[in-house]
């Protein structure tokens, strides 16, 4: 059975900005070509994966972090950087909340599953603080243009999760590729929280983006040490074709020929 852990859904959700500074009467022809990409994108890495290399752990994986990225591109923006950032780090958690779910489940190893139950605590009361602080916050003022990729927090907020994108090809280890995948996981978390402390306001927010900062790379540390400790990296970068928009636009990228979704233009291969 092939796997892929590059998500369909991902696709769209990385055009967070990209295809929002398009007129109105686009945004019908955007979602659909971005729909097409995406459907395009999840065959595509469907083939990078090798076959029998997914096992059902993998696949619920997987699962998780597709959810996760699905429900981040269905969160409407208010535009206050506090706020955003609370709503996008809730759903970022409770991805993480569903792989150690995950793991518990059908991990074998004793130190990913102390730190998967760490994980899981950790993160359900977070995900309670953060909620009490973006209700106190759901009428702030706007401190930013969500509708402009261009915007610096929008545009950061945007590159924090394009890591979570890049195609990787399961091994069907549970254990190995629960570590590899919350490597990837946490680092885009401690790429929102940097943004938080530099750009945001409030200042209990502030306060709770710096501690996930220094939690989150203590456990990206004790992943790679752990992934070291049995063989290196548990997924491998596909080095299938990338083709991109030669104008550069935000979520051109496709392992198909095809056009970019926001510009229209033929779609050149990069590698």
């Amino acid at each position: 059975m092939k796997l892929n852990l590059l998500f369909s859904a991902a696709v769209a959700a990385m055009l967070l900005g990209a295809c929002n500074n398009q007129n109105p009467t686009d945004n019908a022809t955007a979602e659909a070509s971005a729909t097409t990409a995406s459907t395009d994108e999840h065959a595509g890495h469907a083939d990078m994966a090798a076959d029998g290399a997914g096992s059902g752990a993998t696949a619920s994986l997987t699962g998780a972090m597709a959810k996760m990225m699905q429900q981040m591109h269905a969160f409407k923006p208010a535009g206050n950087k506090d706020h955003d950032f609370a709503h996008h780090m809730m759903v970022h958690h409770q991805g993480a909340v569903d792989m150690a779910e995950v793991l518990l489940k059908e991990g074998k190893d004793a130190t990913l599953r102390q730190m998967a139950e760490k994980i899981l605590a950790d993160q359900k009361k977070e995900i309670g603080q953060l909620e009490a602080v973006a209700t106190r916050l759901d009428r702030a003022a706007k401190n930013y243009d969500p509708s402009n990729p261009q915007d610096p927090f929008q545009a950061a907020m945007t590159a924090s999760m394009k890591p979570m994108m890049a195609p990787m090809t399961p091994s069907g280890d549970v254990d190995r590729d629960f570590a590899m995948m919350m490597t990837v996981h946490h680092q885009s978390a401690v790429d929102m929280a940097q943004l938080e402390v530099a750009q945001g306001t409030d200042a209990e927010l502030k306060k709770m983006a710096q501690q996930m900062i220094t939690e989150q790379q203590k456990e990206i540390q004790q992943f790679n040490d752990w992934l070291k400790q049995h063989g290196g990296a548990g997924m491998s970068k596909a080095t299938s074709a990338v083709y991109e928009c030669p104008m550069g636009c935000e979520g051109s990228r496709s392992t198909k020929p095809g056009k970019c979704p926001v510009c229209e233009m033929d779609l050149v291969k990069k590698s």
